[in-house]
C-alpha cells in the first residue's frame, strides 16, 4: 500500500484537491463519494487529517470505515 505523509494527506481535504481523504489508525480512506463528507467537512470534523483520536467522541464505531476504499498508509 502506498505511503503518504501528513502533508500529502492534508491536501486531500476537499478544498485543495478534489479527493477527500481521512486517516484512522494509520490507514487512509477515500471518503470523496460520501454525502456525509461533502466539501471535506463531516459535522465538526475536517478531512485531510488523522481522525483516530476524534473517533472516541463519535456516535459510531470504527466499522464506519469498512465501506470506504483504503488508498494508503500514513507514514510516521
Amino acid at each position: 500500500m502506498k505511503k503518504y505523509t501528513k502533508s500529502q494527506l492534508a491536501l486531500r481535504n476537499g478544498q485543495d484537491k478534489p479527493e477527500i481523504w481521512c486517516a484512522y489508525q494509520s490507514i487512509i480512506y477515500d471518503v470523496t463519494n460520501s454525502r456525509l463528507w461533502k466539501n471535506g467537512k463531516h459535522y465538526e470534523h475536517w478531512a485531510g487529517q488523522d481522525l483516530t483520536e476524534e473517533l472516541k467522541d463519535a456516535p459510531h464505531t470504527e466499522k464506519v470505515f469498512e465501506k470506504f476504499e483504503k488508498v494508503g498508509m500514513l507514514s510516521s
